[in-house]
């Protein structure tokens, strides 16, 4: 049920996402989630930006109406899921470029004026690292 993971800053993304609301699958049969981790893993090997960012992969983030969900985490700092994601290169620029950002703040909170326009307004849930509360 459960597997270790890379031990830093990591994306995970919901590989069994629906396409769109509209849809589970793309025309080829292939999940949204599947081809948006496609997508920022691509990216992430083909760029040397995000050589610190691991992208993992797991089914069912449970965040099913905000379809093409990732969770972005890295230790000691606030974790984010964002949601409502087009499963395209796009997006997965935006994700990992604010993944950079989360890593290397402080605490995970990444100032406003630093946000890829591609993450604004698909943020799903602010996560408190373990054995801590945002203040």
């Amino acid at each position: 049920m459960l597997r270790a993971a890379a031990p830093g800053p990591s994306v995970v993304v919901c590989n069994t996402c629906r396409h769109s609301s509209d849809a589970r699958e793309d025309a080829e049969g292939v999940r949204g989630g599947a081809r948006l981790a496609e997508a920022v893993r691509t990216l992430a090997t083909s760029d040397p930006r995000y050589a610190g960012i691991a992208v993992e992969e797991m089914p069912c983030l449970f965040a099913c109406a905000a379809f093409c969900t990732v969770h972005l985490r890295a230790p000691g700092r606030i974790g984010y899921v964002l949601g409502r994601f087009a499963p395209d290169a796009e997006a997965a620029a935006a994700i990992l470029d604010f993944a950079v950002h989360h890593a290397a703040s402080a605490h995970g909170q990444v100032p406003y004026r630093d946000w890829p326009q591609g993450v604004k307004g698909h943020f799903l849930v602010r996560i408190p690292p373990e054995g801590q509360i945002a203040t």
